[in-house]
């Protein structure tokens, strides 16, 4: 079950060609979560990436803080057909993490503290298309917004920006994830409208 906090609303489409089939902006930035929000602490939180061959790839907060950080403006879009236009956040490329990791493989599971996971396409987090996002606005990312670092696609609907990042595990197969089993779409384009499979 889904949890729907504070700023869920928003204004009927207008006529802006940056607002995808559907949607309705809002000035907000609604909270919508699968389950509870869990509390991390930078000095416990880790990222790490493991590959087909059981190599794992790790960083701790100080090591994803000493990495380039990049300022990223994005428009977001959720499936619930909010959009936010032009959102500001700061993180570190994917392009940046994956540069040492060989993988034969096509895809990615993400999973989350709190167990959440989301499958992507490998090709969908290179190529400065995502990020791990550790601020928000110049602040460090709440923890109702994922912090203290969540997977940031913005291209996609944002409930494969996973929250509460903790890993990224390569796969063979694009295997569903949490929504993706429950009935959303395997990719989620939202000018695609691929809200539901």
């Amino acid at each position: 079950m889904a949890v729907f906090t504070r700023g869920f609303g928003g204004r009927a489409r207008e006529q802006d060609d940056r607002l995808p089939p559907g949607q309705f902006l809002t000035e907000d930035f609604p909270v919508l979560s699968a389950g509870p929000t869990p509390r991390i602490d930078t000095a416990e939180w880790e990222f790490q990436i493991r590959t087909e061959t059981g190599e794992t790839h790790r960083w701790d907060w100080a090591a994803m803080q000493a990495l380039q950080q990049d300022d990223i403006t994005r428009d977001i879009h959720c499936v619930t057909r909010w959009t936010k236009l032009g959102t500001s956040w700061q993180g570190v490329s994917l392009d940046t993490l994956f540069a040492e990791v060989e993988s034969g493989y096509d895809f990615v599971m993400a999973h989350s503290y709190g167990g959440y996971t989301t499958n992507v396409p490998l090709d969908d987090l290179l190529d400065g298309k995502a990020w791990i996002a550790t601020g928000f606005d110049g602040e460090p990312l709440a923890a109702e917004h994922g912090g203290p670092a969540r997977l940031l696609i913005p291209h996609l609907y944002f409930w494969k920006s996973a929250k509460w990042i903790r890993g990224l595990v390569m796969q063979q197969d694009d295997e569903p994830g949490f929504w993706e089993q429950n009935g959303y779409h395997a990719y989620g384009d939202p000018w695609l409208e691929q809200r539901y499979s």
